[in-house]
């Protein structure tokens, strides 16, 4: 534990920090599983809807400094090509 009062607020900051980042990036891979489970499932329009929701989350926890801007880049770009390879197979 800390001995200095400002040492232990900064403790106690972090590990706000430490918790909001947890359920910010546990929504993020909640939403990519839920368009992974979409897309085994074959329903394209549904996994659809479920890549824009894990866009979005994972846009949202760039911004908010949880996720580095070129992973968040990498995997939305690793969904949206395994989406349109599904499309292509649909078609």
């Amino acid at each position: 534990m800390a001995n200095i009062k400002s040492a232990a607020k900064r403790a106690a900051l972090a590990e706000t920090r430490r918790e909001r980042n947890a359920s910010i990036k546990s929504s993020a891979k909640t939403a990519i599983r839920r368009f992974d489970e979409a897309l085994r499932s074959g329903d394209i329009d549904s996994a659809g809807e479920k890549l824009i929701q894990a866009v979005r989350r994972l846009d949202k926890a760039t911004t908010k400094g949880v996720i580095h801007p070129r992973t968040t880049a990498r995997k939305k770009s690793r969904l949206y090509a395994r989406f349109n390879n599904m499309k292509k197979q649909a078609e």
